[in-house]
């Protein structure tokens, strides 16, 4: 999942960033509104964490700039105030979900995910690819020999290429979904941890290299859980 935070208080946007990125998220910070609406605007994301107070673009605009790019954005937006006329008014800008600061970090995560999942088509409950299973809710994956622990990069890219039903996937896309802005374009990092995730996996292999294009899981289904 892609999350833009933006919050102009910057020990707060770090902590959140840092939070999210430990729940398995690519997490890019803004700590303004104008620098949040250029990365809203070129970049997909799932959901967007948007406090009402920033300085340059006001965060109500912002909300309403998002909402009329027609992009499939979720906007979660935090305020100082947790009145309901507030809540009303931020809901009534296109906001998705209003959380009231100071707040609990799970329920940030709890609603983040919930956004998440409405941002884009329903998922599966599991994805499939001959006897390799991954589940996207419990962050799990299995093969018929058992369970297999991967770091959370290993997870989305897995997760990514099960998702694209055995289309191919470029390296940039995987390093956009899942990874941050902070990744160079021009690094090896999607190479070694498709070659680390492969080794994981196992026998049979899964996972083929379309020359010049990127990776396909040929095969890759879905499946109700158990």
């Amino acid at each position: 999942m892609r999350v833009l935070v933006v919050e102009d208080e910057e020990a707060l946007a770090e902590a959140v960033a840092r939070g999210l990125r430990r729940e398995g998220m690519a997490v890019d910070v803004a700590l303004n509104g104008d620098d949040g609406h250029e990365k809203a605007m070129i970049t997909r994301y799932d959901v967007i964490v948007l406090d009402r107070d920033l300085p340059g673009m006001p965060g109500d605009e912002l909300c309403r700039e998002i909402v009329a790019s027609g992009q499939l954005s979720r906007v979660l937006m935090l305020t100082a105030s947790g009145t309901v006329e507030d809540r009303v008014t931020g809901l009534s800008l296109g906001a998705d979900d209003y959380l009231a600061k100071p707040f609990a970090f799970p329920e940030l995560v709890a609603r983040v995910r919930a956004l998440g999942r409405r941002s884009t088509p329903a998922k599966p409950p599991l994805l499939t690819a001959g006897d390799v299973r991954l589940d996207p809710a419990k962050r799990t994956v299995h093969r018929d020999s058992g369970p297999i622990e991967l770091t959370r990069k290993e997870f989305g890219v897995l997760e990514v290429l099960l998702g694209a039903g055995g289309a191919v996937v470029s390296s940039e896309e995987l390093l956009e979904r899942v990874w941050d802005e902070n990744a160079d374009p021009f690094t090896t990092t999607v190479r070694v941890t498709v070659m680390t995730l492969r080794k994981k996996l196992g026998e049979p292999g899964i996972i083929e290299t379309v020359v010049g294009s990127g990776y396909r899981v040929p095969g890759a289904g879905t499946a109700a859980n158990a």
